[in-house]
Parts: structure tokens; C-alpha cells; sequence
């Protein structure tokens, strides 16, 4: 059964793989028989795909914020988006910026729908998924058979991602406008590009955690949050 789920698991992120943007990509192509493969199981493979497809989810996703809201863009810088995000995921600040008052993980989402924030809050969004989900993997997005990573953490982090969507189409400023502009629903025009992305992140980071779960006897506890009092849940 275990076996029969971690081929289920690759074709569905396989699925996803798919990306013709323009942002630079850094897929690795899973032949067992290179160097970097050696001392690496299935499952370790199947880390490494998951946390790297996820990121790529990302790149898609924080190019999709900034053209949609390029207000926010020029806050951080005159250069065409896909030039920013190459930047976010490629470039030497090892995920430290000042204008985030070097904040990560949930601390820079936090500053999304913070209201005195005055900062790109794309840049926020986009740095707190990231380093959040890195964290949960511990810092790393490459895998080998003596590595450990906490099913618990993981599935914090798909539920942290569902807070960033409610937040995201719920919570806005005093003058009534969302914190940053996603999917748009009106008559004549239907976009749920966002949804389905955000999505994507949260079903494969589901079936890692629970994957993990089984193949280490070790126990998720689920998260019940109401729709008031929903939080960034913490790692352990």
C-alpha cells in the first residue's frame, strides 16, 4: 500500500510540473543513476519533489501578484516583474531584506495584512511562503536517507497556506480595499488562477505530511480553526 501511494504521489506532482513562464527554473530531472541520486530513497526523492515543485508553485504565483498588482511592485524596485522575482528566489540576500525588516516565515506574512506596513506586500507574502515552508523542511531542499523532517511541521504549513488564501480574499484595509488584489469575480470576467495555485501547494504539502506520517509511525495532531480565530500554527 505504502509503495502503491508514493507512485500516486509522484505522477500528481509530476502533474504539476508544468510551468512556461518566464522566471528562471531549477527543476532537477530524478535520474537514479547520477551522482547526486546515491544514497537517496524513494522518500527522499519524493521531499525533494515536493519542496521544489512548491517553490515553483511560488515563482507562479508571486509573478501573478505582481502583475496584478504592480503598485506594489514599485515599491521595491523599477524592473519588470519577472526580473523581481528571479531576484527573490536567485539572488545574494539569503532571504533578508531590510525593507521586511528582515522578517520570515509567519512574521513576514504577518506584515501582508498589516495595516501600518507600508512596504511591498507582495515581497512580504511571497519571502514569508518561502522561508515558512523551508523551515518546516529544515532549511533544505535536498534529501538523503539519514535526514528527518516532522510530518507535523509539514502539515503546518498546508494550513498555514489556507490562512494566507482566507486572509487574502477576506481581510482589508480601512478603506475597504483587499491588502492585495487575486482572483477577480464579476459578470463578465472570472479568474481563479490564484485559488487553484495556492491549491496545488496545499494538496501536495497534505499527502507529504500524511505520507510521512505513515512511513514514521509518527502521529499529525489536526488543526480546527473557526473562521474567527484562524492563525499561523507554530512549528515544533
Amino acid at each position: 500500500m505504502k509503495l502503491h501511494h508514493t507512485i500516486i504521489f509522484f505522477v500528481v506532482l509530476m502533474l504539476y510540473a508544468c510551468n512556461t513562464n518566464t522566471i528562471k527554473s531549477h527543476k532537477t530531472q530524478y535520474d537514479k543513476r547520477t551522482i547526486n541520486q546515491f544514497g537517496k530513497t524513494d522518500f527522499d526523492r519524493m521531499a525533494d519533489l515536493e519542496i521544489r515543485e512548491n517553490i515553483e508553485s511560488l515563482k507562479t504565483l508571486a509573478l501573478k501578484f505582481y502583475k496584478r498588482n504592480p503598485n506594489q511592485l514599485k515599491k521595491s524596485t523599477m524592473d519588470d516583474a519577472e526580473k523581481m522575482v528571479n531576484w527573490i528566489f536567485s539572488g545574494d540576500h539569503e532571504d533578508n531584506f531590510e525593507s521586511l525588516q528582515n522578517k520570515k516565515d509567519t512574521e513576514a506574512l504577518n506584515l501582508v495584512f498589516d495595516e501600518s506596513f507600508e512596504g511591498d506586500r507582495v515581497l512580504a507574502l511571497i519571502v514569508g511562503l518561502k522561508t515558512m515552508m523551508l523551515q518546516a523542511h529544515g532549511n533544505k531542499i535536498d534529501f538523503y536517507m539519514f535526514d528527518s523532517l516532522n510530518p507535523q511541521n509539514i502539515y503546518n504549513v498546508a494550513r498555514n497556506i489556507e490562512v494566507v488564501v482566507w486572509k487574502l480574499s477576506s481581510k482589508k484595509d480601512l478603506n475597504g480595499t483587499p491588502f492585495l488584489i487575486t482572483n477577480t469575480l464579476t459578470e463578465n470576467e472570472s479568474n481563479l488562477s490564484f485559488e487553484r495555485e495556492f491549491g496545488k501547494m496545499i494538496g501536495r504539502t497534505d499527502y507529504f505530511a500524511f505520507t510521512i506520517s505513515e512511513k514514521t509511525e509518527r502521529t499529525i495532531t489536526r488543526a480546527v480553526q473557526s473562521v474567527s480565530t484562524r492563525i499561523f500554527l507554530p512549528f515544533i
